[in-house]
């Protein structure tokens, strides 16, 4: 299939995180487009039954073009931990989901980093930490034409966290040739060289 054009205009951003929109943002700013979150919009979250980033990132773009008309642009994104058989993955937000008893509703990503070191703590100390991060683009037009782009870097969790920066799992998250985590990276540097970067890399060949 062709790759079709996007002309500078409104563009949904379909997401509700605030840090990932400043990122999408920041990378969409030479190009002439009008970003506007879906919760900005205040649009319902559709829940994401997918189980892979296509399905989900294709599932959230459907639905903010569903409910606005306009071109949207959704990214779903996660960590694969090799030694949890890729876990969290697809349910990398999930992992960051409070119960009640932990002060829910909402997400707590110092606790979900903590699940992901516990878990590889249980394989003992010579547990492999290699990691990636990982971002699937979905852009969708309002008669039903879709483009899909995929990236990734490989990494090492480290822990405990480090620095502030970022969102997420950055602070654990330490790109192959680094020595410091996106969580200490000025933004405009992380975004040089993340998963969301590669996949915008091949969006913007494609697409502008």
């Amino acid at each position: 299939m062709a790759h079709r054009k996007l002309v500078p205009g409104d563009l949904i951003i379909a997401t509700h995180n605030e840090g990932k929109l400043r990122e999408i943002t920041a990378l969409l700013g030479p190009y002439g487009m009008t970003p506007v979150s879906a919760g900005q919009l205040n649009l319902p979250e559709p829940d994401e039954t997918g189980t892979s980033f296509v399905e989900n990132a294709l599932i959230k773009a459907r639905a903010a073009v569903s409910a606005t008309g306009t071109v949207a642009l959704a990214d779903d994104s996660g960590l694969c931990v090799k030694a949890l058989g890729d876990a969290p993955g697809v349910y990398t937000a999930d992992w960051a989901e409070k119960s009640w008893f932990e002060g829910g509703p909402g997400r707590d990503w110092y606790m979900a980093m903590g699940k992901v070191e516990g878990k590889l703590a249980e394989h003992g100390p010579d547990v492999d930490r290699s990691a990636s991060f990982h971002s699937t683009l979905a852009l969708v037009w309002p008669d039903g034409h879709e483009e899909v782009f995929a990236g990734s870097v490989p990494g090492t969790l480290v822990w405990p966290p480090r620095g502030d920066r970022g969102f997420g799992y950055d602070p654990v998250f330490m790109i192959d040739g680094e020595t410091r985590t996106f969580g200490q990276m000025d933004p405009a540097e992380k975004q040089e060289i993340d998963h969301r970067a590669d996949a915008f890399a091949k969006l913007v060949g494609a697409v502008f």
